[in-house]
């Protein structure tokens, strides 16, 4: 049986995808948006790729030691430690890991696994490089970048940005018991599935 979306319970007419013309202008801001910062992680992801940033991975580390307390000091050299034992091979991890989820933003294409990601990295680079934003002191005035790059991703991976002009729209209702990869749960696809049918 077949449901109308005026009929639909209201979370269903909220969360499912509909064809592009049909979008809402909210819907269609949300997939700009992640467009939008797709592009700009790439241009940071360009910057990871380039050798001043290759060369001199540690050094960013090591920088975000000074002035913190004990413990943050402790977190930060143990990371420099692990990165010392191939220091290439971690930047270079960092700029494909940048230029991967960028491709994915800008497409929509397994968005929840790129946004993810995402969080998980901007969160490590948040704990070392940036010292958790510190050392927090008179005169602070931020607590760094990457705290805020992990609350884009959420927002981002909360409104299901990938069904909104991206690829993930018409690939979610296809990957069955793998549609979690893509944006949307897989409640809402199977949904979505049978409403296409």
């Amino acid at each position: 049986m077949q449901t109308s979306s005026k009929t639909a319970p209201l979370h269903l007419q909220i969360n499912t995808p509909v064809p592009f013309m049909r979008e809402s202008w909210r819907q269609k801001g949300i997939g700009i948006l992640r467009i939008i910062f797709g592009i700009v992680l790439g241009i940071d992801a360009w910057f990871k790729w380039q050798p001043d940033f290759q060369n001199n991975f540690v050094s960013y580390l090591t920088s975000s030691l000074d002035g913190q307390p004990q413990t943050v000091k402790a977190w930060i050299t143990f990371w420099i430690h692990v990165v010392g034992v191939n220091p290439s091979l971690f930047a270079h991890l960092v700029a494909l890991g940048e230029t991967a989820i960028a491709i994915s933003l800008i497409l929509g294409l397994f968005t929840n696994v790129s946004l993810l990601a995402g969080v998980l990295l901007s969160l490590m680079i948040w704990s070392t490089a940036e010292g958790f934003g510190g050392p927090y002191a008179a005169g602070s005035t931020d607590i760094g970048t990457s705290i805020i790059y992990a609350m884009v991703y959420i927002g981002l991976f909360l409104s299901s940005s990938g069904l909104f002009l991206g690829v993930d729209h018409f690939l979610a209702p296809w990957l069955g018991k793998w549609g979690i990869l893509a944006s949307g749960s897989m409640g809402e696809q199977k949904q979505t599935h049978r409403q296409t049918r």
